[in-house]
This record gives structure tokens, C-alpha cells and sequence, in this order.
């Protein structure tokens, strides 16, 4: 190996090993109610699998079967793992199952009944194709958790941390996959893709965690105080009433720090009210508002359809509005509707 081949394999591996340690990272520093870095964690660490492969294959072609077959086993859970991580920050409760396991136990038989080894033919023409396929449905299903984001930029409105760290992760997987579509060269763009995207991951955690700001320290703050001050306390209970004429729920965008400003209180102050006085998660406190809204809206509005009605109600998607109504009222939209429609 040469010395330019050298300097590439060092910075590729690198960026595979550094997203090993990311993954170790938020594995180990995810809090209960912060689910969501557990699905982070083991995104770096699917990607991490896939990279490492390519690398260590690229310069060694008689690199065993065996890892060849990991290796490209571990792409079918990057994008379920994407969408899982995306969509833990919009609704309190993810059934991550029916996206996980079934994809693992499909690639685990494939591999049984096709192993890389003797059907080498079959993974690249067929089971590869296919993992990329639907990494890519992943990908573009995905991009509505996003869409809310893009559209403050179109608006230029001011990006909070969080925003900027869930374009990173979304736009860094995208290109990941991107790159490996692309061409014969694989190993060399992911490489280096993964070492920019991973190094890039890692300052922003330095900034974040410095700001303290950022989402995966939230629960460190929120509660740093056991009690809640007694004028802060009835300036929320005063306050929450106006907060709720005023709709702000109706807004599928509404964040935890805007109806914080508006109650005039520190928004760890105004989670842990909702914790602790209310026992319930912010997504969890709107969406019950938007399932009242939208109570009303199917008792009275005939010309709107259910979808519609969810949107009206404040909900971001028909999946949401669903989700939320059939928990809170053990009905689905169209059979509260069949029973209560004036």
C-alpha cells in the first residue's frame, strides 16, 4: 500500500471509528425519557458497520465473507433507524418494533438460506438492491419530519440547535446512501463522507453541549431545581387558560420555548409544571388540545374530510391525528364522528 493509499485508509477508518464512539456515546448518556438517542446511537452505529466494511474490502479484497455479509446486512436497519430517531421527537409513543424486527429476521433467514459466501451473485443483484431500495423509502418517508424545518428557511425564520443537528443527521444519511449509488468508487467517497459527517456530528455536540442548549441536555436542567417557585407556579396556572383561548396548539410547529415566552417562564420551569403537576410529556399536553379541537370540528363540520380536519385540529400529519385520537379516545376519527355528528 502506498503512501496516498495509506493517508485514505487512515482518514476512512477513522470516520468508521469515530462513529463507533458516537454511537457508544449516546448510547451511554440517553436519559429514560430521551428514547430517541438510543435510535441515534444505533443509526452510527449501523452506518458505522456498513463503512467499515467498505474500507477494510477496498483495500483488502480477500477480506472474509463472513464480514462482507455483516457488513451489508447492517444497511436494511440505517434507514428504519433514521426514521425512528426523526420521528421520536414529534410523538411521545413509537411502536419501533414493527420496523425493526421484521427486518431483522428477514436479512437474518436470507443470510441462512443465501449466505454471501455461495450465492454472491444473488446479494449484489437482488438483496442488495433491495436494502438499498428501502433505505431510500426510508429516506423520503423521512423527509416530513424535516419538511417543518425547511420551511422556516424559506421563511427565514431563526434555526434553533436542534433543527440544525436533525438536518445533519437527515442530509449526512442521505448522502451516505447517495454515495453509495453513485459508482465503482464507493469506498473512497464514503470514506471520506463518513469522516467529514462524523467529525462535523462531533463539533456540534462540543458547541451544543457547551451552550447547554441543546436537546440531549434538556433533562439534565429541566429538573436541577426539586421544587417549583410559588409565582412562577401561578403565573402557569394563570396563564395556561389565555395560552389555550389563544389556540396556540393549532400551529403543528409550536415548541416547547414559544409557549414558554408566552407564559413568561423558563420552559424547564414550564416542562417540569407539565411533568410533575400535569403528568404529561409538552407533544403530549398539545396533542390533547388538538384532539379536543378536532372533537368539535367532526360534530360540526360536514363539508371537511377527516384529513382535513386533523390539519385544521393543528395535527403536522394524518398519521399523527390518527395516532393521538385513537389513544386518547379509544375511537378512530370516523367512528367518533358516526356517533357524535349533530
Amino acid at each position: 500500500m502506498n503512501f496516498e493509499s495509506q493517508i485514505i485508509f487512515f482518514f476512512s477508518a477513522l470516520g468508521a471509528f469515530n462513529g463507533f464512539l458516537l454511537s457508544v456515546y449516546f448510547a451511554l448518556t440517553a436519559e429514560k425519557k430521551k428514547f430517541s438517542n438510543y435510535f441515534l446511537a444505533l443509526l452510527l452505529l449501523m452506518l458505522s458497520t456498513r463503512i467499515i466494511k467498505s474500507v477494510f474490502f477496498y483495500f483488502n479484497p480477500h477480506l472474509s465473507n463472513i464480514y462482507i455479509q455483516i457488513g451489508i446486512s447492517a444497511c436494511i436497519l440505517i434507514g428504519p433507524f433514521l426514521f425512528l430517531y426523526l420521528r421520536a421527537y414529534t410523538e411521545d409513543k413509537i411502536n419501533w418494533k414493527t420496523h425493526i424486527i421484521p427486518f431483522l429476521i428477514g436479512i437474518t433467514i436470507l443470510g441462512i438460506l443465501y449466505p454471501y459466501t455461495a450465492h454472491r451473485n444473488i446479494w449484489s443483484t437482488w438483496i442488495v438492491k433491495g436494502i438499498y431500495m428501502q433505505w431510500l423509502i426510508y429516506i423520503i418517508v423521512s423527509f416530513r419530519f424535516i419538511k417543518p424545518i425547511i420551511q422556516k428557511i424559506k421563511t427565514n425564520d431563526r434555526l434553533k440547535n436542534i433543527d440544525f443537528w436533525l438536518l445533519s443527521i437527515y442530509f449526512g444519511v442521505s448522502f451516505i446512501w447517495l454515495s453509495y449509488s453513485i459508482g465503482a468508487y464507493t469506498s473512497y467517497i464514503v470514506g471520506a463522507l463518513s469522516f467529514s459527517f462524523v467529525l462535523y456530528l462531533i463539533i456540534l455536540l462540543i458547541i451544543f453541549k457547551s451552550k447547554k442548549t441543546t436537546t440531549f441536555f434538556i433533562e439534565k436542567e429541566k429538573y436541577k431545581d426539586k421544587g417549583i417557585d410559588k409565582n412562577l407556579l401561578a403565573k402557569i396556572e394563570l396563564g395556561l387558560p389565555v395560552i389555550i383561548e389563544k389556540e396556540l396548539f393549532l400551529n403543528p410547529n409550536v415548541t416547547l420555548e414559544e409557549t414558554s415566552k408566552e407564559l413568561n417562564v423558563p420552559k424547564y420551569i414550564f416542562s417540569q409544571y407539565l411533568n410533575e403537576k400535569l403528568e404529561k410529556s409538552f407533544s403530549t399536553f398539545m396533542n390533547e388540545l388538538r384532539v379536543e379541537k378536532a372533537k368539535d370540528f367532526l360534530q360540526t363540520n360536514i363539508n371537511y374530510t377527516i384529513e382535513n380536519i386533523g390539519y385544521e385540529s393543528g395535527f403536522n400529519s394524518k398519521s399523527t391525528f390518527f395516532t393521538a385520537f385513537k389513544k386518547l379516545t379509544g375511537q378512530t376519527p370516523s367512528e367518533y364522528q358516526k356517533k357524535h355528528r349533530f
